[in-house]
This record gives structure tokens, C-alpha cells and sequence, in this order.
């Protein structure tokens, strides 16, 4: 009887501790919403109501799953939306965590620019689209879209290897061997999508000795707008040998762009 009171006591002294070092935590350093600064509570998971509102609208819409457009599933001819008929893709099947607005937009953005802490909103985002995805079983390795190595080194991280290494998988691991061999233009200053695709062409090639024969590959990257660059990625790693190669990205942007 006594060890009883002697525990639940303990229990009790302990929460009350806890507690009182997360009021003096928040008083010193109170938490803020990542994406805009608005002050919040620990338990916001951090962003504030406001940008979680916008976030939620960003996502959950149905999708083509060969290119990512907003589609509806009634609108899918065998399996495609109507912008995918009669083009070459050569990744497989693609899955997203929503589209390229309001607040995940201003987080992608930010995001690529420094502001890193935004990795855990980010990187739940892309994990909850994995989760999701037709594919999550059949992926061998994650494959993050690569930068040149002189805008690796000017920015300091690549953004898309950064989300890749938030993924949860059972077996898949992260393999790098696919890289940019040419630098190229930003693609946002590209006004089409067959400008898009031959300033990537030819951009990407397996390192020596790579691993991607016979495996089911899934490229991780930030935003698609036409695809090009993941279409060239996904060329590049079909050419070296891997069986299937499927896409993961956090928005896609240009819905209207042809």
C-alpha cells in the first residue's frame, strides 16, 4: 500500500516538474509558427492556425497519378487524365502532398532559400504522400533530385535530398548516384514546357559503378511544374537499368501550362 502512494506520488511530482519546465521553456523561448512567426502553443505542432488552414486547402484533392494535375477520378482515361494522353513520361506514377499555393508555396519557397526548420512541416508533408502512394511497397531506393555541384555549394544543402532523408520506409535507403552533370538554366525562367525540357536535356548520368539495375526507383524532389526535369531524371535512370522509377513531391505547380 505504501509503495502505491510512494509511486503515485512520484507520477504526480514528476508532471507537475514537466510542467513547470515547459511553462519556463515557453516564457524564455516562445514558439512561433515556422512558416510566418505568429506566436503559438507547443501543441500547434508548429504552424499556426492560420497557415495550417491554407496548408489544408493546398492539399487532399484528387490527382492524375501518371503527371499529378488536379483530376478528378471520374475524369481518367485508362488510369491517365486527359493532359497525359499521347506524351512520353518516363517515370511511372507519381504521388504529392498537394498543390503549388498559399501557404505551401510560401514554404517551398522559404524553404530552398534557408529556411530549413520548415523540414519538419516539409518533410511530414512529403512522408504522409509516400504513405499514401500506390507504389510504397514496390520502392527499392529513394533517389532525391540532384543540383549542380556549384548550386549544392552556393545554397549548402539540396532541398530535395534534405526532404528524401524525412521519408519512412521499411527497407528502401537513399542512393545518390544519379547527378547533374551540366548546369542549367533555372527552369522558372523557362516560359514552356518544350523549353523546360531541352534546357534539362542530357542534364543527369549515373556515377560509376551505380545501383540502380533491375530496382524500383523513386525520385524525391520539391515542386513539378512540367516535369521535365523529372522526366529527364527518370530517362537517365531507366537508361542505367532500373525496372520501374516513380515520382514524390511535396507541389505541383502550372496546372495550365502545355
Amino acid at each position: 500500500m505504501e509503495t502505491t502512494k510512494s509511486k503515485r506520488a512520484f507520477t504526480l511530482a514528476k508532471q507537475a516538474g514537466t510542467f513547470t519546465l515547459q511553462g519556463f521553456h515557453q516564457l524564455l523561448w516562445p514558439a512561433v509558427c515556422v512558416n510566418c512567426g505568429a506566436s503559438i502553443c507547443e501543441s500547434d505542432k508548429n504552424l499556426c492556425k492560420d497557415c495550417w488552414d491554407e496548408l489544408l486547402a493546398c492539399t487532399g484533392a484528387d490527382y492524375c497519378p501518371r503527371c499529378g494535375r488536379d483530376a478528378s477520378r471520374y475524369g481518367l482515361l485508362e488510369g491517365v487524365c486527359p493532359v497525359c494522353q499521347g506524351r512520353e513520361i518516363h517515370f511511372d506514377r507519381i504521388a504529392r502532398s498537394g498543390v503549388y499555393a498559399d501557404a505551401l508555396s510560401e514554404m517551398v519557397l522559404s524553404f530552398k532559400k534557408g529556411k530549413t526548420e520548415l523540414d519538419l512541416v516539409l518533410g511530414f508533408l512529403a512522408d504522409s504522400a509516400l504513405q499514401g502512394s500506390s507504389f510504397f511497397d514496390d520502392i527499392e531506393l529513394f533517389v532525391p533530385v540532384p543540383l549542380h555541384w556549384s548550386r549544392r555549394l552556393a545554397r549548402g544543402y539540396n532541398q530535395s535530398q534534405v526532404l528524401t532523408k524525412k521519408l519512412k520506409h521499411p527497407s528502401a535507403g537513399i542512393n545518390t548516384d544519379l547527378v547533374r552533370i551540366r548546369r542549367t538554366k533555372f527552369q522558372p525562367m523557362m516560359a514552356s514546357a518544350v523549353q523546360r525540357a531541352k534546357n534539362v536535356a542530357g542534364a543527369f548520368a549515373g556515377r560509376y559503378r551505380h545501383n540502380f539495375a533491375g530496382r524500383a526507383v523513386c525520385l524525391g524532389d520539391d515542386i513539378k511544374t512540367t516535369g521535365a526535369t523529372l522526366n529527364e531524371c527518370a530517362k537517365t535512370l531507366k537508361e542505367a537499368g532500373a525496372s520501374k522509377v516513380f515520382a514524390l513531391v511535396l507541389a505541383v505547380a502550372g496546372q495550365n501550362i502545355s
